[in-house]
């Protein structure tokens, strides 16, 4: 072990840090600034494309059924409705920053520059491209520090390079969906009517006309996530348009079904990065790293 004093080995930095927020200048696009150390993203999808810069350390997320690791300088590029989770790949966690555009953002983008490529999609989640990591890193900077022509001129630019060099067209859906198929469509659109007061298992699975363990088998296979996951996703993906509208976060709670806004800030803060209160404010929040356990 290396001696006090040493100048050997440097302790680990365990402080975490996270600012959310939103720029008048980029809209439909959400913008996070962030050191993790212990901090777990939950298995979960975003609406939009989650795309960023990872500036030191290592993430390590599962997407697509496999891990990957992003280290500085990667570029990741997360598509809709993707299930992944996010957590530290070496003990020191990482700093990143990341920009979520609207899927009608990068399709607008995207039309413009490449015709007739249809809705955007990556196949590769973490790519190098010190260009397209460099303009994403000045883009925020210009959001953060309120330089809207820079901050819109510079996402842009950052957003086409990246379609340019690493998007691919959308795989197409079978015109001929199976039985499974249909189930979870059902399933879904149950699930999305029924936030508040869902269904058991046992009962989804009769709705849609599906046996239980064959119904969580294909709902999984289809969004990456079990059903009471996809229902949190949700949930979390409401409680933001709620929040964003000013509605007190005790009422979010009650309105997409969780029991208490303490189950609320736990879901919310494993989904999103940061609590509903900061989500709200589009402020900064720092605290100390949470327990592992």
């Amino acid at each position: 072990m290396t001696g006090r004093g040493s100048g050997l080995e440097r302790p680990l930095e365990t402080k975490e840090t996270a600012h959310f927020w939103r720029n008048p200048a980029l809209p439909g696009v959400d913008l996070l600034k962030a050191r993790y150390v212990t901090h777990w993203f939950t298995r979960h999808a975003h609406a939009g494309y989650a795309i960023g810069v990872i500036l030191s350390g290592v993430e390590e997320f599962d997407y697509r059924g496999s891990r990957h690791r992003a280290g500085a300088g990667s570029v990741v590029l997360v598509d809709p409705d993707q299930a992944h989770n996010g957590h530290a790949g070496e003990p020191g966690g990482w700093a990143y920053r990341m920009l979520y555009p609207s899927v009608e953002v990068l399709t607008e983008i995207a039309e413009e520059l490449l015709a007739g490529r249809g809705t955007p999609y990556f196949p590769e989640p973490v790519v190098s491209s010190a260009r397209g990591a460099a303009l994403l890193r000045k883009a925020h900077d210009a959001a953060e520090h309120g330089d809207s022509l820079a901050s819109s001129t510079l996402a842009r630019a950052a957003f086409g390079t990246l379609l340019r060099l690493h998007a691919a067209r959308l795989p197409q859906e079978s015109t001929h969906p199976g039985d499974n198929d249909l189930a979870v469509r059902l399933a879904r659109e149950i699930l999305h009517e029924r936030l508040v007061d869902p269904p058991t298992i046992e009962d989804l699975a009769l709705a849609v006309r599906a046996k239980p363990f064959a119904l969580i088998r294909a709902f999984k296979a289809a969004t990456g996530l079990p059903p009471h996951a996809y229902l949190n996703t949700l949930r979390v993906a409401r409680a933001r348009g709620l929040l964003t509208a000013g509605v007190p976060a005790a009422q979010v709670a009650a309105d997409v079904g969780f029991t208490d806004q303490a189950h609320l800030t736990r879901h919310f803060k494993r989904i999103v990065g940061v609590p509903p209160a900061a989500y709200q404010r589009a402020g900064t929040y720092k605290t100390e790293p949470e327990s592992s356990t």
